[in-house]
């Protein structure tokens, strides 16, 4: 029956139903979405300590207070980490997390694969434009525009993004399971040499130098994934993500800090996996740490549906994700991400905290992992001799 209509015809239709007629040129007119770096305004810590009174301004209020005042006080020297879920990086937000990587305010972080791959687009020189989320999608794709959301550009980005992933994979030599951490502070380097100056709108790069751990806790779930799984089916590899070194250099990294806190935009993924390392600790290898002494989220979900990824703060005590003890010290503001974390990032870089020596961590898993192995050992050596 399919004989009269090419394909084609059939599912690439020269002029949508609504169609604006816009050209390709016209579609990609808007302004270029730039990384936007925080330079600390004094406006903006005056609004939120005066303005930000009440409901989810209060919150967000709340959480400037306890992220500068006790999570980057000196004497309490905290292990920071920042989980991020939601299309951040094509949204520009990617400058806020560069600029408090540079600063230490930042010591490792948990993301999805797909702002990381977002990302590389800005290092790789492509640009993503201001566009609507009221456009027809089919005239989108017979123009050959992606959109998420609001930000449109054209797919070719996606091709050029695959084929330096790829040719990466190839130079880098790797041929053994990996990290996500060592996988992507070896692209950042390789980003910094291929393309220099890129650091200042990467987030990859920028982390490579900073020695900032990049974490993506379901490395299949995105293009990056995506371009791992070709590389090992089409040249015979060995090299693949091992999902267990992420586990263990996570828990390595919560169990060497003093004290351990974390700021988590949205949720997903990336905020059970930063949490799940209290719970490894004790539950899995017998390491009692205690939990995270500061807890931060903005997010739009709620808890009445179920899916607020590793729940409040009060039932993460529960599970031991959280010290009991420091529920004053825990905050989540339901406000959308792209608009709190840049107030966030603002009132941070303009503390008296606003900057913090580096830890680089990145250049210290294997010492902190060996520390975890040690008193995993111990542990398991004490719970054996209880049961003799």
């Amino acid at each position: 029956m399919l004989s009269y209509f090419t394909s084609k015809e059939i599912l690439l239709p020269y002029r949508a139903p609504g169609s604006s007629g816009k050209s390709r040129q016209q579609f990609l007119g808007g302004k270029p979405i730039r990384y936007y770096r925080p330079r600390g305004s004094a406006d903006i810590r005056h609004l939120i300590d005066e303005g930000f009174q009440a409901f989810n301004a209060g919150r967000l209020s709340e959480a400037c207070q306890i992220f500068t005042g006790k999570m980057l006080a000196p004497e309490n020297e905290t292990t920071i980490g920042l989980t991020i879920a939601g299309a951040l990086t094509p949204a520009g937000l990617g400058g806020c997390v560069i600029e408090m990587m540079d600063r230490g305010l930042v010591d490792f972080i948990i993301s999805t694969g797909a702002n990381l791959y977002h990302d590389l687009h800005y290092a790789l020189n492509f640009t993503l434009r201001r566009g609507s989320p009221f456009v027809n999608d089919v005239e989108l794709y017979e123009q050959g525009i992606i959109r998420i959301y609001d930000v449109l550009f054209p797919a070719d980005v996606l091709l050029e993004t695959d084929a330096y992933i790829r040719d990466f994979i190839v130079r880098s030599g790797l041929n053994e399971p990996t990290s996500t951490s060592e996988f992507h502070y070896r692209l950042g380097c390789d980003l910094v040499e291929r393309y220099p100056g890129c650091q200042e709108h990467s987030v990859v790069a920028r982390a490579a130098l900073a020695g900032v751990p990049l974490y993506t806790s379901s490395p299949g779930d995105s293009s990056i994934g995506m371009n791992i799984a070709y590389h090992e089916l089409m040249n015979d590899s060995r090299f693949m993500i091992d999902p267990n070194k992420d586990v263990n250099e996570v828990c390595a990294i919560v169990l060497a800090g003093k004290q351990n806190g974390c700021v988590i935009l949205g949720g997903g993924s990336p905020k059970n996996f930063y949490l799940q390392a209290q719970p490894t600790l004790w539950e899995v290898y017998d390491i009692p740490k205690g939990g995270s002494d500061y807890f931060i989220q903005i997010t739009t979900d709620s808890v009445v549906w179920g899916g607020l990824s590793g729940a409040t703060p009060a039932e993460a005590v529960s599970w031991g994700k959280v010290n009991p003890g420091v529920l004053p010290d825990t905050v989540v503001a339901y406000s959308d991400s792209t608009i709190a974390f840049p107030l966030f990032c603002e009132y941070a870089v303009g503390s008296p905290n606003g900057r913090r020596p580096r830890k680089e961590l990145v250049h210290k898993r294997d010492q902190m992992v060996a520390a975890l192995l040690k008193d995993a050992k111990a542990a398991h050596e004490k719970r054996l001799a209880k049961t003799q």
